[in-house]
């Protein structure tokens, strides 16, 4: 299993070439014992940046191992990764965004089901539930910039399932295994960009500027 080094925060660290493979497609598969590359998964979409210098193309999941993809080989040891940290803090901000329209429409009886932090695509999906309370965008988009600005910190934490949980201040925490802001006030400008009720199903779409990407 890959240490998720990415979980700490961590972007750049000295880590172990232990496999590296040419696939069907001329790139090479590159595994490592420690990673600080968020993959690609959760809605969000993998890290990008260097092994060595060589350009780290995309990053999967496969089983419990992590995968990093290059157009060259790198040599089987010690070796220097660095994550871009522009894509990193866009995505992150992205992320957290998306936890937060979550939290407050949960605060209208909204369940989320199903998310979407990828740039020009996001989104999180709801269903409405007994004692769901029907709000409109604007509402949605005050209460999240009133959150944005209260600046609460990020905590992370484990269930008791053993799995990794990310909450806001004393907003409930959400399972995740993906990169976020260290407060709120990080997300920067959001805008909640449509409000969709369809039956008893909610999309709501949202961006953030790129004043902070």
């Amino acid at each position: 299993m890959t240490q998720a080094l990415y979980l700490s925060d961590i972007t750049q660290a000295e880590v172990e070439v232990l496999q590296c493979d040419p696939t069907e497609d001329g790139r090479f598969a590159i595994q490592l014992a420690q990673t600080p590359f968020h993959p690609q998964g959760g809605g969000q979409p993998s890290d990008l940046g260097k092994i060595n210098g060589v350009d780290v193309l995309h990053v999967a999941m496969q089983d419990d191992q992590i995968i990093h993809y290059a157009n060259h080989a790198i040599t089987l040891g010690l070796a220097q990764a660095q994550v871009d940290l522009d894509r990193r803090h866009y995505h992150s901000r992205l992320h957290s965004a998306g936890h937060l329209i979550g939290h407050v429409m949960q605060t209208f009886d909204w369940q989320p089901t199903k998310v979407q932090h990828w740039p020009d695509e996001c989104k999180v999906q709801f269903v409405k539930q007994d004692h769901s309370e029907d709000q409109d965008l604007e509402t949605l988009q005050h209460i999240c910039n009133q959150y944005i600005s209260s600046r609460l910190v990020r905590l992370t934490q484990q269930n008791a399932d053993g799995y990794r949980e990310v909450r806001f201040g004393t907003l409930p925490a959400f399972a995740c295994g993906g990169t976020h802001v260290q407060n709120l006030s990080e997300i920067g400008t959001l805008k909640i960009t449509s409000y969709k009720l369809k039956k008893d199903k909610l999309t709501v779409s949202y961006s953030v500027s790129d004043e902070h990407q």
